[in-house]
């Protein structure tokens, strides 16, 4: 039996269902049934019948999909699979501005952890974090803990205050400005595609700005043959799969995320056979998390 078929049929046994971010390994996202963006997956399975979610991806990912869907049990293929940002704010700095601006609204990123989303009024997603800031009744704006998306927010709200923290992606940081111009020289037609947690050198040099979902949405939809992408290079897979006859160039420096690829066909069937490594969140935080994950979906309706 191959390690498809195993994983195949221990879904039918547990009656699972298997989550797959775009930058785990394509053999993962192979064997996955549904395909995306951290929130995309957390929301889709809310509501999914399956009564054990496996969700591959980081940590913030599993907490999130147990938010959404807390009768379900979320099983970790690697619990030590982590995402640096999202611990990357203090809670003294975010009380420090409450205090200095009291009509502040923290504005989280999704890509934290469920103790950071507990200090925060709202969530957003690189998809809508500029629709929710916008439609904030609030002027004084703490974005936390993405600079880079934050900053990003700013400039397409200017009529709001929106200040960040030092918080960033290690991958999409470093990102270069250089290694990109390299790349539009040698294929001058190639449109430049940038997720928003890229720099600001970098972002001014895209012709479009979006999410991951967004990119891949506007490279199959653009009449374009060539994509220069600044994001993480798993994306490959989805952008090829649905796009077999493009071209897509990553940075000479190939934009990968260590944690993501951590999660292995041997480690799906491992949670599967076992049931450990489950998500799992105490009632008082799972309370308080939630708070701003359902305004995040009020406010971007």
């Amino acid at each position: 039996m191959t390690k498809q078929e195993e994983i195949a049929k221990l879904k039918a046994e547990k009656d699972a269902v298997i989550l797959a971010h775009y930058y785990v390994d394509p053999a993962v996202q192979e064997v996955a049934d549904y395909i995306g963006d951290s929130f995309y997956l957390s929301k889709l399975a809310q509501g999914l019948t399956n009564s054990t979610i496996v969700f591959c991806g980081v940590n913030f990912m599993g907490e999130s999909g147990k938010l959404l869907s807390p009768t379900k049990k979320v099983l970790m293929p690697d619990f030590h699979a982590d995402c640096p940002m999202a611990h990357m704010v203090r809670k003294e700095d975010v009380e420090r501005y409450r205090q200095e601006y009291p009509d502040l609204a923290v504005v989280c990123y999704i890509n934290s952890t469920a103790e950071i989303k507990t200090w925060s009024d709202v969530c957003v997603t690189s998809a809508n974090a500029v629709k929710v800031v916008r439609g904030l009744p609030n002027r004084d704006i703490l974005f936390i803990p993405d600079q880079n998306l934050g900053q990003y927010v700013a400039q397409q709200v200017p009529e709001k205050n929106v200040m960040v923290v030092d918080g960033y992606c290690p991958i999409h940081n470093v990102i270069s400005a250089d290694e990109l111009r390299e790349l539009k020289q040698a294929h001058p037609k190639a449109e430049i595609l940038v997720h928003p947690e890229c720099p600001k050198n970098v972002r001014e040099m895209a012709d479009f700005i979006g999410s991951t979902s967004g990119i891949i949405k506007y490279a199959t939809e653009n009449e374009g043959q060539e994509f220069i992408v600044a994001t993480e290079a798993g994306v490959s897979y989805e952008l090829q799969k649905k796009n077999p006859n493009k071209t897509f160039y990553f940075p000479k420096t190939t934009p990968i995320c260590p944690d993501m690829k951590t999660i292995t066909l041997d480690k799906i069937i491992h949670v599967l056979e076992t049931g450990e490594n489950q998500a799992n969140l105490s009632a008082e935080v799972a309370a308080t998390a939630k708070l701003p994950l359902e305004r995040m979906l009020e406010l971007s309706k």
